[in-house]
């Protein structure tokens, strides 16, 4: 995997009207195969900070995200205005969570760009927790500012 572009991913989770919300910069690497985009990063554990777990984004031409861990069975797919079961493995086992989008946006291209998702959890049709991430993408070396170019 190259590590050619700055990665920025924001996580926002309300449980109960308490909402926390967490950073992680990394870098990662961008492609595009066939009309369907890829960004892939590497997760490190806080409790073991040299062992990390290769993530992956896909986005797809009609507008489904899909994130995945290789060699694992987490799957989270996410698909503006439709729900999904998915299953998250907890490391004490897995579980079956279901997954309502309700916005999903990006203007992502070579140069960078942002991925905004909106989506509800919810265990056993009990809504769980609202949340949103916000990935935003730069192309190793680009400009800092985001102004044109000449």
């Amino acid at each position: 995997m190259q590590e050619n572009y700055e990665i920025t991913i924001i996580g926002r989770q309300t449980i109960e009207q308490e909402t926390g919300e967490i950073q992680v910069d990394t870098l990662g690497d961008y492609s595009e195969r066939n009309g369907i985009k890829y960004i892939s990063y590497m997760e490190y554990d806080n409790d073991a900070p040299y062992t990390g777990h290769k993530k992956i984004l896909k986005i797809e031409p009609a507008g489904t995200v899909t994130m995945l861990t290789p060699g694992s069975p987490t799957r989270l797919v996410l698909e503006k205005g439709r729900r999904h079961k998915c299953m998250y493995d907890t490391g004490a086992g897995l579980l079956s969570l279901g997954v309502f989008t309700h916005t999903l946006k990006h203007d992502l291209s070579p140069e960078g760009g942002e991925l905004r998702i909106r989506y509800t959890l919810d265990l056993d049709a009990h809504l769980s927790s609202d949340n949103e991430i916000l990935v935003r993408l730069k192309k190793c070396g680009s400009a800092q500012d985001g102004a044109p170019s000449n």
